[in-house]
């Protein structure tokens, strides 16, 4: 599977001059990317294409080509897979449409056949493609200039939809996500989710997984590979298509035969895979997963500067069936002279909205250090006028002195707000926006460890 994302070489048949055309847009990409491997455009009616030789056909090229992008029309390509066959070409990537989504399905057995007769692996067909970001193979057929990459990080994500992925990836990098590999995967005629997932389970790049699925494409299987991986590394899923109206939507984009929503949650449950309700529950997970240590159990104290906050907070963990506990006596009694007279020493924790910087420095190490407390929930909402820029080095300093315990951030605001987020979680510390979103994801990061087998 590795060529499909870190390849020597690559043949792109249908790259084109012309800027608007896919071949061309992929070429591009690449290019842009800086990937080291060798590229060979294959057109049989241009000489050249972006400055780079252009071939006839794969059997024109002298040298080994270890992976193949079709970017042709769906007559063509029962063609241009024979023609890849007959080179070696062991590897291919198909983001032509047209086959069995439309109800194509002798073209389907044609090129399927065509694969097995040669031993290939296929990607596709009705797929976006496949992005890595320490490789620079970057073959999404979509302009860099319309969908911004990530930066290099440990979340995979293998994604059926290239609509799902590609406008989800765009949004997320622009928020600071960083991405390790990414893989639309289409129709699934060959490579499935499957296959994928047990590949990035071995991939020492990848420590967090995320999967948008239309359709399982074998159950069992699914089930054994992603209970095997969830052993090392955290698989969280998103099933698109569990409603009756969702699933004809499935049928006629990935021609993905979808099933009853508790069924798969049932399949999940027992793989170890964690169930995301919706895309932004996916990836609220991943970021806490792949940011917090291992917490110790589901007790969780609260720190406020917004009473009502902290209210919409303790609702949040209860309804998630979290624990509010109540710190200890003695670090209470620690805690009552250093803080504001006003502040409720309970859960939550309202230092309110005359908190300063020191305030919040005290009652986080105090409450990090207490042994009833197993991860914090810190709310720091940044309109009060007496924390300083100073609060970022206090969260720092705790994180690094209790590394052993989960801090999750909630800090809601506007712009002046987002720069102080994104250093946060610069720190290392997921950041969220509001209470229900980081009550989930602390049960996510529970559960995941808890019910781990």
């Amino acid at each position: 599977m590795k060529p499909f994302f870190a390849p020597a070489s690559v043949a792109i048949i249908g790259a084109s001059r012309h800027p608007q055309k896919v071949g061309n847009v992929i070429l591009k990409n690449l290019l842009n990317a800086h990937f080291k491997g060798k590229i060979y455009p294959i057109n049989p009616s241009t000489a050249t294409v972006l400055d780079l030789p252009c071939y006839p056909s794969v059997l024109a090229v002298k040298e080994k080509i270890e992976t193949a992008i079709i970017s042709v029309p769906s007559s063509l390509t029962p063609q241009v897979l024979e023609q890849c066959g007959q080179k070696g070409i062991k590897n291919i990537i198909m983001v032509t449409a047209g086959f069995s989504e439309i109800g194509n399905k002798e073209l389907d057995q044609n090129i399927l056949s065509i694969i097995k007769k040669y031993g290939m692996r296929m990607v596709g067909p009705n797929c976006l493609g496949t992005l890595d970001t320490y490789s620079g193979f970057d073959n999404l057929f979509l302009p860099r200039s319309r969908l911004t990459r990530p930066d290099p990080g440990v979340i995979s994500f293998i994604c059926q939809s290239g609509a799902v992925g590609s406008a989800t990836l765009d949004l997320l990098s622009k928020e600071g996500m960083k991405f390790a590999k990414f893989v639309s995967y289409g129709n699934a005629l060959d490579v499935d989710e499957s296959d994928l997932l047990h590949y990035l389970g071995s991939d020492p790049q990848t420590k967090i997984i995320c999967l948008y699925i239309e359709g399982i494409k074998d159950g069992k299987k699914f089930m054994k590979i992603a209970r095997e991986v969830a052993k090392k590394k955290p698989v969280i899923a998103i099933k698109g298509g569990i409603t009756n109206a969702g699933a004809k939507a499935a049928l006629s984009h990935t021609a993905s035969l979808a099933g009853a929503a508790g069924i798969y949650k049932a399949a999940f449950k027992q793989s170890n895979v964690i169930f995301a309700e919706n895309l932004e529950d996916l990836f609220n997970y991943a970021k806490i997963l792949e940011k917090c240590p291992r917490p110790k159990g589901p007790r969780v104290q609260i720190i406020t500067n917004g009473g009502g906050f902290g209210i919409l907070a303790t609702d949040a963990l209860s309804s998630c069936n979290m624990e509010i506990i109540e710190a200890t006596e003695s670090t209470k009694k620690y805690l009552r002279p250093k803080l504001p007279p006003e502040a409720a020493l309970h859960n939550p924790l309202d230092l309110t909205g005359s908190v300063t910087t020191e305030h919040y420095k005290f009652a986080l190490n105090a409450l990090l250090e207490d042994k009833n407390v197993d991860m914090i929930l810190l709310i720091v909402l940044l309109q009060t006028p007496l924390i300083t820029p100073e609060i970022i080095d206090v969260i720092k300093e705790a994180k690094r002195k209790h590394s052993k315990k989960p801090i999750a951030v909630i800090s809601t605001g506007g712009n002046f707000t987002d720069i102080y987020v994104r250093k946060i979680e610069d720190l290392g510390i997921p950041c969220y926006a509001y209470p229900n979103n980081a009550a989930r994801a602390l049960r996510a990061l529970y559960e995941y460890y808890h019910k781990k087998k």
